[in-house]
């Protein structure tokens, strides 16, 4: 089951993000069989991070709370909150690998 995270930032803590981007980047990296595709988001271009995005690749809903709380930037408070939302593309795109 594909599910979508979108991630919120607390600002007050973006010092997690200087201080600790390698340890997430290596969370991504350990779960890159089910965490396919993520990245940051930012109020437009050249601004500041805001947020992220993650494409999950889960069993359950279960699953994806699992990843999305164990990832360093969630446990150190930089995530204010985040959505969980089950994602299914459209069909007039055809076969899509992620």
């Amino acid at each position: 089951m594909r599910w979508v995270a979108i991630f919120e930032d607390d600002p007050a803590q973006d010092w997690v993000r200087k201080q600790h981007d390698q340890a997430h980047f290596d969370y991504l990296r350990a779960h890159a069989d089910r965490i396919v595709i993520g990245g940051g988001l930012r109020p437009g271009p050249g601004e500041w991070f805001c947020g992220g995005l993650w494409v999950l690749e889960v069993d359950s809903r279960e699953d994806a709370v699992r990843l999305v709380e164990g990832d360093p930037y969630f446990r150190l408070g930089l995530r204010k909150g985040y959505r969980l939302l089950v994602w299914g593309k459209a069909p007039n795109y055809g076969t899509v690998t992620l």
